[in-house]
């Protein structure tokens, strides 16, 4: 299993918000740049990155940031928030991203998800965000028509192999991660399967792991120091 440590970008800083509310934000950094170069010299491969004001208005208000995270260093950058259409792809791509998760759209625009899917492949991801059993969209605002089974068994057909699914409810909240999902998906998915929300210490890790999943996501853990980076990514293997 890989470990995917996460920035989240708002107004060009790296933030958290507590369970998806934009009204409950801590800013961890002005700089971005610093934390992604800390993320290598700690022995991360990957990383995770989330445009927040994308994801709430369908912009790429931080698209230099990301730029520069691909271009400054060795990680797999995979980027979401608000990319709802195929110039965004493109331009993502054009600046060195390795991988672009759809949310909103993938939910609301199945031919875009489809075109996206059929031009670049795996290097389309989907993100399933889960509000009470149903997909969240639109920066987790708003609730879709999809139960969490429903998007998966959607999403399998269609042919996408990598899905990062967020239990919206665990997200930011240090208290664990959703293990009774992700072991219920992972058993009935052949998927790429993506834990984020709520990993805040090593035995979320080591569950996870034991289940074959693809990757973990870390955010709040890193930032407050709940979760060794290096000793995670050292588990997960």
């Amino acid at each position: 299993m890989i470990i995917l440590p996460a920035i989240d970008l708002y107004d060009k800083k790296a933030v958290r918000l507590f369970k998806g509310d934009y009204e409950n934000m801590t800013v961890y950094s002005d700089n971005p740049i610093e934390i992604a170069h800390d993320f290598e010299k700690k022995g991360a491969e990957y990383i995770h990155m989330v445009d927040l004001e994308g994801a709430k208005n369908g912009t790429t208000a931080n698209i230099e940031i990301v730029a520069k995270v691909a271009k400054e260093t060795s990680l797999f950058v995979e980027i979401g928030g608000g990319i709802r259409d195929m110039e965004t792809v493109k331009r993502y791509f054009d600046c060195g991203v390795s991988r672009v998760i759809l949310g909103t759209a993938a939910v609301t625009d199945e031919s875009f998800l489809r075109e996206a899917t059929a031009a670049y492949g795996e290097k389309i991801a989907v993100g399933a965000d889960v509000k009470d059993g149903f997909i969240a969209i639109k920066g987790w605002l708003e609730k879709s028509q999809y139960s969490l089974a429903d998007f998966f068994d959607k999403m399998q057909h269609i042919g996408i192999k990598n899905i990062i699914c967020t239990d919206i409810s665990k997200d930011g909240a240090m208290k664990g991660t959703n293990l009774a999902m992700y072991e219920e998906l992972a058993e009935r998915y052949s998927l790429d399967i993506t834990a984020s929300g709520g990993v805040s210490n090593l035995d979320d890790v080591k569950a996870l792991r034991a289940m074959n999943l693809y990757g973990a996501i870390i955010g709040k853990a890193y930032y407050t120091g709940a979760i060794d980076l290096r000793e995670a990514i050292e588990v997960a293997k």
